[in-house]
């Protein structure tokens, strides 16, 4: 089932809430700082693998995904959403 993703700006510049329609935690939020932290997620692994990706924050339903300050939302927010689908529409 195509997964729906709602791309929603937050209070910091440098990130961007990606709300799902599924869960991807069950009330316990993940932070995950590096792409070592993130080890044990295939999902966060895939994120932190697209360049500009600086941390990765899961919660319930949403995901919010932080840049570097010198990323282009323009280029990442795609893959992220990318990502995000190909994770979902798959599991």
């Amino acid at each position: 089932m195509p997964v729906r993703i709602d791309v929603q700006p937050t209070p910091n510049i440098h990130a961007l809430k990606f709300a799902l329609d599924r869960a991807i935690t069950q009330g316990r939020s993940q932070t995950f700082m590096t792409a070592e932290q993130a080890a044990a997620s295939p999902l966060a692994q895939a994120l932190f693998a697209v360049p500009g990706v600086k941390m990765v924050f899961f919660l319930n339903d949403f995901v919010t995904v932080t840049r570097e300050p010198d990323a282009d939302w323009n280029v990442l927010a795609p893959e992220v959403e990318r990502i995000l689908r190909a994770h979902f529409e798959t599991t």
